[in-house]
């Protein structure tokens, strides 16, 4: 059993947003399952999924970002899941736009939703998919950048590393050892 993650705000205007790539990642996620978000529950809209004969979760919070990790504790709790069996994705600042970072733990870094998930369930060694936000040019508060509009220019480049983000998770899930996952898409 696995449950994916995908932070992000959940109201329509942060649709597109550099905050939201992580609800874009799990919608990959439950798109390559062929499941739906049909559920709410725990805080947080929920695919399930068979996979490799397991059950998988995808979720993605509705209870904004500053405060993920009640959804993720409680959708931890409901499934039974330690962090051995959670990955969490979401936009990273400290990388470069577009890169892809598997890590099996680490700490938040500067990510407030990561800081929610950690204080929340104690944990700090569950996997995570970060994709990376950070602008060339860095001349803009964090929290505007963050909630500000991706350029219709850079989309592609988003969809392309959530689409990555969302395969390395499947692969983490069925089975892959991390770092081969981590070779395979980092970067």
């Amino acid at each position: 059993m696995f449950l994916i993650v995908g932070l992000g705000n959940p109201e329509e205007k942060y649709a597109r947003t550099f905050h939201n790539l992580g609800f874009l990642a799990a919608a990959d996620c439950a798109e390559l399952l062929h499941a739906k978000f049909k559920k709410k529950e725990c805080e947080a809209s929920v695919a399930e999924a068979n996979f490799k004969g397991e059950k998988l979760i995808v979720a993605r919070p509705m209870t904004y970002m500053n405060a993920s990790g009640r959804a993720v504790k409680q959708l931890m709790r409901k499934y039974k899941a330690g962090p051995e069996n959670l990955i969490v994705i979401y936009d990273d600042y400290d990388l470069p736009k577009g890169h892809v970072r598997v890590r099996p733990s680490g700490s938040a870094g500067t990510h407030n939703g990561m800081r929610s998930v950690i204080a929340e369930t104690g944990y700090t060694e569950f996997a995570r998919i970060r994709i990376g936000i950070r602008p060339e040019e860095t001349n803009v508060a964090l929290i505007d950048y963050v909630l500000s509009e991706i350029k219709k220019e850079d989309f592609e480049l988003f969809i392309s590393a959530c689409n990555r983000a969302a395969e390395a998770a499947l692969a983490i899930a069925a089975g892959e050892n991390i770092d081969l996952v981590m070779t395979k898409y980092n970067g």
